[in-house]
């Protein structure tokens, strides 16, 4: 189940997400209410960026195409 938690929230993050212009286009940029326990295994595994003192993070390339692979997986072809 923790697993399962884990892949929704990376999801969610994914799904709320927005391209900033200022920005390389593998990047997005999400608010990060989600457990900061979470978040931070997210930073370890290189699948986020960002400063802890901001409000949103960074998804990585890694991060996007996790996530994408999510979308497939717990949404079907969207």
């Amino acid at each position: 189940m923790e697993k399962q938690i884990k892949e929704l929230t990376l999801l969610l993050l994914y799904l709320t997400s927005w391209k900033e212009k200022d920005f390389p286009e593998e990047m997005r940029r999400s608010w990060k209410g989600y457990p900061f326990d979470v978040l931070n295994e997210f930073y370890d595994k290189d699948l986020l960026r960002g400063s802890i003192k901001s409000k949103s993070v960074y998804l990585t390339e890694s991060g996007i195409k996790e996530s994408e692979a999510l979308v497939k997986k717990y949404l079907g072809n969207v």
